[in-house]
């Protein structure tokens, strides 16, 4: 999604945590710097960041008492893309689902929002025509 761009270039931009180094002298010196290329964006286990941020903010179970999971995101991402107008097909074939499935199980939650004509529409395909030949102007 175009919105990610700037979060991800952010995030892949940011520096690298501050780390102590012995010096020759009595001082410590502190060292900061930009990540590789070859850096991951996320080090370490991206399960176990997850968990401890919905720890903080008090979102480890759902309002049905069950546990959240990276994974229970999914129907919070495709119905806000429903709502944001998005081609189902489109949004099924990245979610590797069929349009029925979000039909039947995703998109039956936020019918009273959605506009049916947006999204029952497939988008029409472009037609790519070769250029005429042009003719030879009439010699006078």
């Amino acid at each position: 999604m175009p919105g990610a761009v700037k979060p991800y270039e952010r995030l892949r931009d940011r520096l690298k945590p501050p780390r102590k180094v012995k010096s020759a002298g009595d001082k410590d010196q502190i060292i900061v710097h930009k990540p590789k290329p070859t850096d991951p964006v996320f080090p370490g286990s991206y399960l176990k960041m997850f968990n401890n941020l919905l720890d903080r903010q008090n979102l480890k179970l759902d309002r049905d008492g069950k546990p959240r999971t990276a994974y229970s995101l999914r129907h919070t991402y495709i119905c806000l893309r429903l709502m944001e107008g998005a081609d189902v097909y489109a949004i099924a074939k990245n979610c590797r689902t069929s349009v029925e499935m979000i039909e039947k199980f995703y998109a039956a939650h936020i019918k009273n929002t959605l506009d049916a004509s947006i999204i029952n529409v497939r988008k029409p395909k472009r037609s790519f025509e070769k250029p005429k030949a042009q003719k030879a102007a009439p010699e006078a």
